[in-house]
């Protein structure tokens, strides 16, 4: 007799030594086997068979602005954690800006902890922020839970969350690598991006100049520095300009320890297919050019770039107007980051291994959630259920975050995640959802 409550069954599981036909038992949300496909199952255990549909681990999103509470009517974890779990995504790490407040002392992260405990249908965890007068507050959030801490370099946008100077970087940063911390970082230069030209209007190619890849370049170049001279630990977010990836590569085999990710929008749209008008494509850094895009490729499959995340930044749809001076920047896209990755993977002769890699395992990694981003015994049994070969259309209205727009409205998309399990329970099939079983993670638990 055996303790398994539930064995899923597929053709092709994609696990840490490749993917093959496999049985994978789970006990109390824990998967405890991943046995040949043949294997008898246990007494008393629920058997789902998926047939040929790809049975990978959960996707780990480490990039997600929820905006609650606060700014609720541009999203929520209702809304959010619906929008990832019908997109495979089984864990996401919050942002802590633009919700109000933001989560920069532990009194906030109490706040944003209480609104999310009944509404998360996936797994929910906290970054905290590094703000030019909050270096007391970084300890104390990082002994209560935070993965760590999230800093521009410059203007963010809202008021209410500064950017670091570099004088601040310093400070802040000595502090983190003080407690073994992580600090990730927006970086732009805002002495690069003052010095642009700023035209406004509903012109992308004007929106593009005004944020010039030397703005990337040598912010990330002076994170580097920093990095090197305190031993600290520093992730750069959303990388955008493909200049920057030898300064990178530099500073990895001298051992600074910097990690990178990009983003779907990066990998999947290119500058030159943005419409005029269009700011539902508007983000900072931005969309750039086919060329720089196959930089990004070539990186993340060196390993120079680490992994990929959505940075789902949604607002409400008025924000989003034609002058990309003054609309709102960010792209949503938690429901169809598997699916838009994929296709272009696919296309560029990547594996589904490839971007479990990328999506899962290192983002999982890069935050210390060891029970996440891999089939195999001991893991949470997180799964998402995909039919890589199967087509759709991206249709505004079936999407689950609160605002339904979208940069991939009309495209069609290969992979449709059939369904998506938390801890051994089915949260979403088919396009219908259970009531919310997410947890609330933290760094010490």
């Amino acid at each position: 007799m055996s303790d398994a409550e539930l064995v899923l069954r597929s053709t092709r599981v994609v696990t840490p030594e490749g993917t093959r036909a496999a049985t994978v038992t789970v006990s109390a949300g824990t998967i405890t086997a991943v046995l040949p496909y043949d294997a008898e199952v246990p007494a008393g255990a629920r058997l789902e068979d998926v047939g040929d549909h790809v049975l990978l681990p959960g996707l780990v999103d480490t990039h997600v602005h929820v905006n609650d509470p606060g700014r609720t009517e541009w999203e929520g974890f209702w809304t959010a954690t619906r929008a990832a779990a019908a997109g495979g995504i089984t864990t996401l790490v919050d942002m802590p800006l633009n919700s109000l407040p933001p989560t920069t002392t532990v009194d906030h992260l109490r706040i944003k902890q209480a609104v999310a405990r009944d509404k998360a249908h996936i797994d929910v965890g906290f970054w905290g922020g590094a703000l030019p007068d909050n270096v007391k507050d970084l300890r104390p959030l990082h002994d209560a839970g935070v993965f760590g801490f999230k800093a521009f370099l410059s203007p963010s946008g809202v008021d209410e969350f500064p950017h670091l100077d570099q004088d601040r970087l310093a400070q802040s940063l000595a502090e983190i690598a003080g407690f073994g911390g992580l600090l990730i970082v927006h970086a732009e230069d805002p002495h690069h991006l003052a010095a642009a030209p700023q035209h406004g209007g509903p012109k992308y190619a004007d929106f593009l100049a005004s944020r010039p890849r030397d703005a990337e370049d040598t912010a990330i170049a002076a994170l580097i520095a920093h990095a090197r001279r305190l031993d600290a630990r520093v992730h750069v977010l959303h990388l955008s300009s493909g200049d920057a990836l030898p300064s990178i590569r530099a500073a990895r085999a001298e051992g600074v320890r910097v990690t990178v990710e990009t983003c779907p929008h990066y990998l999947t749209l290119t500058a030159e297919e943005v419409p005029d008008g269009a700011s539902e494509f508007k983000c900072c850094p931005p969309i750039r050019e086919a060329a720089n895009q196959d930089l990004l490729w070539t990186a993340l499959a060196d390993g120079t770039i680490d992994c990929v995340v959505t940075d789902h930044s949604p607002s409400t749809a008025d924000l989003k107007t034609d002058d990309f001076a003054t609309a709102w920047g960010g792209i949503s896209g938690l429901q169809l980051s598997l699916s838009a990755v994929w296709t272009e993977a696919r296309r560029r002769g990547h594996t589904l291994e490839d971007v479990v890699r990328w999506m899962s395992t290192r983002t999982a990694g890069l935050v210390g959630l060891d029970r996440k981003g891999a089939i195999e015994a001991g893991r949470d049994a997180d799964f998402a259920v995909l039919a890589p070969d199967e087509t759709f259309t991206v249709d505004p209205a079936a999407l689950q975050h609160r605002n339904r727009v979208t940069a991939y409205a009309g495209r069609t998309l290969y992979g449709v995640v059939k369904s998506t399990w938390l801890r051994g329970e089915r949260i979403v099939a088919d396009g219908v959802f259970t009531e919310p079983k997410g947890t609330l993670l933290s760094r010490t638990h």
